[in-house]
């Protein structure tokens, strides 16, 4: 019988993860334990998707805010420090704030408007519109800016981020002053070390700031990208892809993740003979119309994957062929006619008219961001998933 699904995506329960584990067995063994239980079987180019939180946790890559504070501080000098760019996130980078506080005598923190970079507004464009406000141009001190936007609560977390990261620096011991700024050089008023932390433009934002005199330059990938006293790291993107752990540590974004995938991939053909793919993810590469925010806080979305998912979907696009080259078609002729189409395509379809409205993006960015919209980041209790029928088409 003809199979009448395509793309099928299972979140698979797994034990709670501990430091030290077999992570790839653990893996192994609740895939297959989830196709004997639920009655599917894997077949080959299935894909297996690990989320990264798991992967970091079996490798115990975690650190203390104190290592944190003493990195700051031998890297930026334990004085006056410009933090800027941060993204607005009790997760993500509040407890990297307090670290970092703890680490300098002052922050001066330079907050971009009227969003973060991911997408977390301080305030809307209607309010800049109304207030006369040039985002691209205007610096804005605290007090100006609370004169024209008073307070802002976060939509869904009913947070003001100003006031709350204002009070981390200050618990953490250290003087406080917030400058509102889209221009990365800003921040050269007040202070000529600085620490960018922005995540997918920090290597502009660090040449920026070189090129406009700053003495000191590091990014969030430059603190803790080697162990602080036996403490984890992550020699790629040392804070970046941080989450709070508890409320004195981090976890970090998993690091050598490769002997993982390749050893999963193993396990799996070794036990039911299948060639499937295996990937770690962490964020999707999506945004939320309602809450505007980009998902994307990560550095990447995959970190490690097996080689079967390199590259870009190579598709035709089906209403296209209907609609042009077979409109005088219908019923079984058509299938057949657009079934001969895919199976004679050659080569990249890049250009090809019959091609535009495929999403050109890589495949470790959809399949990831498939993968964490069937996990999420909540109690759902499936950090692995696995994909079916994704390289599928029409003619399988």
């Amino acid at each position: 019988m003809e199979r009448k699904t395509g793309t099928i995506s299972r979140g698979i329960r797994c034990p709670i993860i501990r430091e030290g584990d077999d992570l790839a067995k653990i893996v192994c063994d609740s895939v297959i334990d989830a196709a004997k239980c639920d009655g599917f079987e894997l077949r080959d180019r299935d894909v297996i998707a690990v989320t990264e939180s798991i992967v970091a946790r079996s490798q115990g890559n975690y650190a203390s805010i104190d290592a944190i504070a003493q990195d700051v501080r031998e890297k930026l000098g334990g004085k006056t420090v410009g933090v800027i760019f941060p993204i607005l996130s009790r997760n993500r980078f509040a407890i990297c704030l307090k670290g970092i506080a703890m680490g300098a005598e002052k922050i001066v923190l330079m907050l971009s408007y009227p969003s973060d970079e991911v997408g977390n507004h301080l305030i809307t464009l209607d309010q800049l519109d109304e207030a006369g406000v040039n985002p691209y141009s205007d610096v804005l001190t605290l007090e100006k800016y609370r004169e024209l936007f008073g307070e802002n609560k976060h939509e869904f977390t009913g947070v003001d981020y100003v006031d709350y990261y204002a009070s981390i620096i200050r618990e953490s011991g250290a003087e406080c002053e917030i400058i509102f700024s889209n221009q990365a050089k800003s921040i050269l008023d007040y202070t000529d070390c600085v620490l960018t932390c922005d995540i997918h433009t920090r290597a502009r934002t660090k040449r920026l700031l070189k090129a406009a005199g700053a003495k000191t330059v590091c990014g969030l990938d430059d603190i803790l990208n080697h162990s602080v006293n036996g403490s984890g790291f992550n020699e790629a993107f040392g804070l970046l892809g941080s989450n709070k752990s508890t409320e004195n540590s981090v976890k970090l974004f998993p690091r050598n993740c490769e002997p993982f995938v390749k050893k999963t991939q193993e396990l799996i053909n070794q036990a039911c003979g299948k060639h499937v793919e295996v990937m770690v993810y962490g964020d999707g590469a999506f945004k939320d119309p309602q809450g505007k925010i980009w998902e994307l806080a990560d550095p990447c979305v995959s970190p490690a994957y097996t080689e079967g998912l390199k590259g870009t979907p190579n598709e035709l696009k089906l209403k296209y062929l209907a609609d042009n080259d077979f409109k005088d078609l219908s019923g079984d002729e058509l299938k057949s006619a657009i079934s001969k189409k895919i199976t004679e395509k050659e080569g990249s379809l890049v250009g090809n008219m019959a091609s535009q409205g495929t999403t050109p993006r890589q495949f470790t960015d959809l399949i990831g961001s498939l993968c964490d919209l069937t996990s999420g980041s909540g109690d759902k209790g499936t950090p692995v998933v696995l994909v079916q029928g994704y390289f599928d088409n029409y003619t399988n």
